[in-house]
């Protein structure tokens, strides 16, 4: 007979207990990734590869083919003094050997052997006939990031660059590097409290546009920034930013704020910043970030600046509860949204490029027990997933540069917000991994808000949404779904940049440029290749494009309103940037 599993068996509560425990330090020892996961994946791999000889003949092939063609190289390099022509160029985005002492012997050999032998694995892993397609991408992508630790560029005696640094300056970069070395390890290592020292550049040269703070509760704080012009529109905007990290984002310095530009052209800005939740805010859910966060802000926003409607606008995670917001509005009558502007965000999360890798059921359980114990995944055991997506930008230059050249990398007002990070309610957290991510449930129409599901395409607010080039956590192929879910007038902006800089994308930044169109009610879909050949592409910041967006959309200028509102319940409760901020 089977046992019965009812949770009220003391036997299978014991057993369960040890079970989180133990999966609780699993995870601590690997960084929030599941070991089960990953070997799921290579058994199914090395299952059908085990029985595939003509697959195991073709890699022979290629694997003979790459060897000659190593040995040409290596023949023509002979013959030519050292130098040859490369036999193979390192993957776009790849710098790791740009550096022209790369192409000197024996560097060049070096290097041309392991972007070959990177090639080959490429192939083993990802030609398997029956691998299924999640389990083809983890061993893909887990290959890759196991052999990148034996790249050349990654050790004293097979970096030329590094070796020589080391002749200049006599070996004192690798003295520096292995203080550098030791400092960050000390620092990893100390358990910091809560009551830790914040990061010392709040308020002093990021998140430094004046404001008030004009509502708090448990979960966030509202500020409305003090106005520049004699006159504003009428419709604020309320800006919705993700509670992965600090608010000030869009509010760095003076420079490069989103907010002080905004401000400077005529609008009353409001700014959620959250809460850095702890152990007592594990039951801390969706519906409360969404009740206590977005819709206690639109409230106070119109009630302050008396106008019933007001420009929503949402940035990642932020943009996704906020899409749900406006879903849930639409449905229930409330017409309070003049327009609804999504950075970075999505709603379908079937493509969300290679994050996927690391949600599936095995990884989510195994975070929702270091999420049982602690009450909340901290900051630092979610950075191990972003890190070993681009590891060669995250860890392997950081090594380079920081302990075997012996540099510190110089900090700017983005590196220092990188740093400032928050915890994730276990709550909250496990609902956004599996109704969100994993089972999608707002795309395809399963979300609730209350008692009734909400739809996208029930939003027929004008859309504006920005998608940026090389986005690893919201690719602009997934955020442009929201052609796809919704019936709205969008007007989509592709700005070059990463999730980060694309959107920090002051005017005056170099480099930078934007596609735009935008599709009418009405009208039909339009596939991202085929949208991305047509847009008109400007060069410059996408910032000007969304302000004359805005402004086409909002009613006649007129008298700023003051800070709060104490009669409706809305008092000035502290000065810019408030109290939330600074919780470590």
């Amino acid at each position: 007979m089977i046992d019965d599993p009812a949770t009220d068996d003391p036997v299978r509560e014991a057993g369960m207990l040890m079970d989180r425990s133990l999966h609780s330090a699993i995870a601590k020892a690997t960084q929030g990734l599941s070991p089960s996961s990953l070997a799921g994946a290579y058994l199914d791999w090395m299952a059908h590869l085990a029985g595939s000889p003509g697959s195991q003949m073709w890699l022979a092939w290629k694997g003979a083919r790459k060897a000659l063609r190593y040995t040409q190289y290596l023949t023509q390099c002979a013959q030519h003094g050292g130098a040859a022509p490369r036999c193979i160029e390192p993957l776009p985005g790849d710098r790791r050997f740009d550096d022209p002492s790369w192409q000197v012997w024996p560097y060049n050999a070096y290097h041309q052997g392991f972007l070959l032998w990177q090639q080959w694995l490429h192939n083993a892993t990802t030609e398997v006939r029956g691998v299924s397609k999640p389990h083809d991408n983890v061993v893909s992508f887990a290959s890759r990031q196991l052999l990148d630790i034996v790249a050349p560029s990654n050790f004293i005696a097979t970096n030329p660059v590094v070796l020589k640094r080391t002749a200049e300056m006599g070996g004192r970069n690798l003295a520096e590097g292995l203080l550098h070395f030791l400092e960050d390890t000390a620092k990893g290592a100390a358990k910091a409290p809560r009551t830790a020292v914040p990061n010392p550049a709040v308020g002093k040269t990021v998140a430094i546009t004046p404001g008030k703070v004009v509502f708090r509760n448990r979960l966030m704080e509202l500020i409305q920034y003090s106005p520049v012009t004699k006159a504003v529109a009428p419709e604020p905007i309320l800006i919705v930013p993700a509670w992965i990290m600090k608010y000030y984002i869009l509010d760095l310095s003076s420079a490069n704020s989103l907010v002080h530009f905004l401000t400077e052209r005529g609008f009353t800005v409001f700014m959620i910043s959250w809460l850095n939740p702890g152990p007592d805010d594990r039951e801390l859910g969706m519906d409360d970030y969404l009740q206590s966060g977005i819709f206690d802000a639109i409230d106070a926003a119109c009630e302050i600046s008396g106008s019933p409607k007001l420009h929503a606008t949402g940035y990642c995670l932020g943009g996704t509860l906020l899409s749900i917001a406006a879903a849930a509005m639409e449905r229930d009558g409330d017409r309070r949204l003049a327009t609804l502007s999504l950075f970075a965000a999505q709603q379908d999360f079937t493509e969300a490029g290679e994050l996927t890798l690391f949600v599936n059921s095995s990884q989510i359980a195994l975070l929702e027990d270091v999420m049982w114990e602690q009450g909340y995944l901290d900051s630092k055991q979610m950075a191990g997933a972003f890190q070993i997506l681009r590891s060669n930008d995250l860890i392997w230059s950081h090594v380079i540069q920081d302990y075997l050249l012996g540099e510190r990398q110089t900090q700017t007002d983005l590196m220092a917000w990188n740093a400032d990070t928050t915890r994730m309610p276990a709550r909250m957290h496990a609902q956004y991994l599996r109704e969100l991510f994993m089972n999608n449930d707002l795309a395809e129409g399963r979300y609730r808000v209350g008692d009734q599901p909400v739809a996208m395409n029930d939003i027929h607010t004008p859309i504006f949404a920005v998608g940026t080039h090389s986005d690893h956590v919201a690719p602009w192929h997934s955020v442009h779904k929201v052609h796809l879910l919704t019936d709205a007038e969008v007007t989509f902006v592709l700005t070059s940049g990463g999730h980060n800089a694309g959107i920090v994308s002051e005017p005056g930044h170099p480099h930078r440029q934007f596609q735009h169109a935008t599709r009418p009610l009405e009208c039909h879909y339009i596939a991202p290749e085929a949208w991305a050949a047509a847009a008109v592409t400007t060069a410059g910041s996408w910032w000007p494009f969304w302000v004359d967006w805005l402004a086409s959309r909002s009613g006649p200028p007129g008298k700023p309103p003051g800070p709060g509102k104490p009669e409706a319940g809305y008092p000035v409760l502290a000065d810019a940037p408030g109290i939330y901020v600074y919780q470590p």
